[in-house]
């Protein structure tokens, strides 16, 4: 059957058309990626802390931005000998409690009756490291510390930052991987069961910050940068996960810094070939850095 259409008709669909495609221009990209749902951005009522399961031994959390704006995450990983906990937030709360109800739950499916809790970070700023005095009278518990000699003795680095260091948690290994240049005791940790990259404020979809002044920290920003791809390049990385998202959905978009709310927000979870897109742009940038806006990541040095 022949359909005949008029001008009118035909103008009708052709803005239609048009709409759609608007939308979806301005819609959230879609990535692929290790949580069942989307993070909370501040924008209605959510708890203090967002708790996202990677698999039966991995959690990921989240610090509400309305607790404070840096909004951080948190990561769990559980052996059978000790659970690691890398970072412990920065303040405004309590996350103490979620974490000893996580500790416990876990503990009483495998049917442990001790373990001991390892707190470590990726870095030594407050935003990471405000929860620690949360665990200073928790019994097996070790806390590492903040500088560079501290992360070095505690994880058997025997060159610092050249060398990477196994650390077991029991029937579980994670890979310690030397990254100052954000910041000097900065560390990534690859996860063998989950393949999972922890970058810290090395690489996440934000503004990663390298300071220039008094010292100039870019050089040995790029040389972690070089080092965590050689290490990991055959690994067979699943994500890489940051320690923020600062980027809109929007590519090269990024929010007003301590903006209360995150609207239209970019997933946490990076590919792989984003650490090798900022390997190659700061390999090209020589000894100093410079602005330098990517689609998921801003290159941001700081005066």
């Amino acid at each position: 059957m022949l359909v005949h259409w008029s001008i009118r008709a035909l103008s009708a669909l052709l803005v239609g058309l048009m709409a759609v495609a608007a939308i979806a221009a301005d819609a959230p990209r879609q990535q692929a990626g290790p949580f069942a749902e989307a993070w909370h951005d501040g924008s209605g009522d959510e708890p203090i802390m967002q708790v996202q399961r990677v698999d039966a031994d991995t959690y990921v959390l989240r610090q509400s931005v309305k607790t404070n704006f840096e909004a951080p995450f948190m990561f769990l990983f559980f052996g059978h000998e000790r659970a690691l906990l890398v970072d412990t937030g920065a303040g405004g709360l309590s996350i103490r409690p979620t974490i000893e109800q996580l500790i416990g739950q876990w503990m009483s499916l495998n049917k442990l009756s001790t373990l001991q809790l390892v707190i470590a970070h990726t870095h030594a700023h407050g935003d990471h490291v405000a929860g620690d005095r949360e665990f200073a009278d928790r019994a097996n518990t070790v806390l590492v510390g903040h500088s560079p000699e501290q992360v070095a003795a505690f994880f058997h680095i025997h060159s610092w930052p050249n060398d990477v260091a196994p650390f077991d948690l029991g029937g579980r290994e994670i890979d310690i991987i030397p990254m100052p240049g954000h910041e000097k005791a900065e560390i990534a940790f690859f996860d063998r069961q989950t393949r999972l990259l922890l970058t810290g404020d090395a690489l996440y979809p934000g503004r990663l910050y390298i300071s220039s002044s008094p010292s100039n920290q870019f050089p040995a920003f790029r040389d972690s940068v070089d080092r965590v791809v050689t290490y990991t390049r055959s690994l067979n990385v699943s994500w890489v996960l940051g320690n923020h998202i600062e980027m809109t959905s929007k590519p090269g978009r990024d929010y007003p810094m301590h903006t209360p709310t995150h609207p239209a927000e970019h997933a946490l979870q990076l590919p792989y070939a984003s650490l090798l897109e900022l390997q190659k742009a700061v390999d090209a940038m020589g000894e100093n850095a410079r602005l330098d806006v990517h689609d998921d990541f801003i290159i941001y040095p700081l005066p």
